[in-house]
């Protein structure tokens, strides 16, 4: 079967907000809506009567982002009725399944211009109560955050697979013998390329204000390895996982527009750069973290390239250590090229949103470049990882 070429055509998202911060009064749908309409005003040549499918991402579902999200955003962004929505979830790594979605619908002549992205308010993420077994229970009945990790876990699921994802960034840390101080010094050079992208305007180009947020909240340019070495242990007494080598709880939303060859001339648009290929793979459970190193290498393989090739990869700093044992296990990588505008633990991690983000991160960077190959690739909670190759 001959399959079409693929573009990303233009990304936008918001600044990211932190938990309970500048963002946290913001619906989900309407976080989306934003970034979806900033994305269409940026093409006064598209109809958009055009836009075949609207993909996006979202961990929770469990709030007001319910009723899918993407249709919900297509309507209040004031698109026409006719364009459809449909909301994807795989965790951490929903938004950039949004993308590998809309790719194949186009590369397989299903459609022709799409738009993808995700969305996540942490902030806002409702506690929820199971539906009692029988009828007017007498007794207390126990509420869940669906904020960030497990609840309601099935008592058929092994203990191991369902550490907290806390716990697995800690065995990741034992596994490759990663200390304090290198998590440390990784969320320190988070901080500082963050800041320096921002102040050098590297972020101009992609992301469009909301609520008044100038830039994204959770970026601490003062911070130092002295003040990351007072922080606590957050998971384990004696462990090496803090709050400082983690990322933070966020809110945000992303979009791209992506189109093919005909779409492309509709648009009259030059393409940031070609989606080259793709790749989901899993892994246990309690090495979530793990999970885009065999992501990366099986999209490499389909791509017949190497890391070597790779001008600029964002990886998703979910913590310092998971990161740190993907690069572990990755020595033909240069970790120069790795997040050079800063990463998760610095800018932050909105679960379905982040995806999307690393994405267009990728595609602006290439195009910023004049060419060169590009990786998007993320862990994800239950023990997968998704990687997808962008190329100018």
């Amino acid at each position: 079967m001959t399959t079409r070429d693929v573009y990303i055509v233009d990304a936008v998202r918001t600044p990211i907000g932190k938990y309970a911060g500048a963002l946290s009064g913001v619906r989900p749908d309407d976080l989306a809506a934003g970034v979806l309409r900033a994305l269409v005003d940026r093409s006064p040549a598209l109809d958009p009567a055009r836009i075949d499918d609207v993909y996006f991402g979202n961990a929770n579902g469990a709030g007001e982002e319910n009723r899918n999200v993407a249709r919900m955003a297509v309507l209040l962004a004031g698109l026409p009725v006719t364009v459809p929505g449909v909301t994807v979830n795989r965790l951490c790594a929903s938004g950039l399944e949004a993308v590998v979605q809309a790719y194949r619908a186009i590369a397989v002549g299903d459609a022709s211009i799409a738009v993808a992205g995700g969305v996540e308010s942490m902030s806002r993420a409702p506690w929820v109560m199971a539906k009692p077994e029988r009828g007017f229970p007498a007794g207390a009945q126990q509420l869940h955050s669906t904020t960030l990790g497990w609840r309601m876990v099935n008592p058929r699921m092994p203990g191991e697979w369902t550490v907290g994802l806390g716990e697995g960034a800690e065995l990741i840390a034992d596994k490759y013998g990663i200390t304090r101080e290198a998590q440390d010094a990784f969320a320190w050079a988070s901080h500082r390329k963050a800041a320096a992208a921002w102040a050098a305007g590297a972020y101009d180009g992609e992301v469009v204000p909301v609520a008044e947020l100038p830039r994204d909240e959770t970026i601490r340019e003062n911070t130092s390895m002295e003040a990351l070495g007072k922080l606590k242990p957050a998971f384990r007494a004696d462990g090496s996982v803090t709050a400082g080598n983690s990322s933070p709880l966020n809110d945000g939303a992303a979009a791209l527009l992506i189109a093919d060859e005909a779409g492309l001339a509709a648009l009259g648009r030059e393409p940031l750069a070609r989606i080259s290929a793709g790749a989901t793979t899993g892994i246990e459970p309690q090495y979530f973290g793990l999970g885009p190193v065999e992501a990366a290498q099986r999209a490499l393989a389909k791509a017949g390239r190497s890391f070597a090739d790779l001008r600029t990869v964002e990886l998703n700093e979910a913590f310092a250590a998971q990161a740190l044992g993907c690069l572990a296990a990755w020595p033909e990588l240069d970790p120069a090229v790795v997040n050079p505008r800063g990463g998760a633990i610095a800018l932050g991690h909105p679960l379905g949103a982040s995806g999307a983000r690393l994405a267009g991160a990728v595609a602006h960077q290439l195009a910023a470049a004049g060419s060169g190959l590009g990786m998007a690739t993320l862990c994800i909670g239950v023990g997968q990882g998704t990687a997808l190759l962008l190329e100018r």
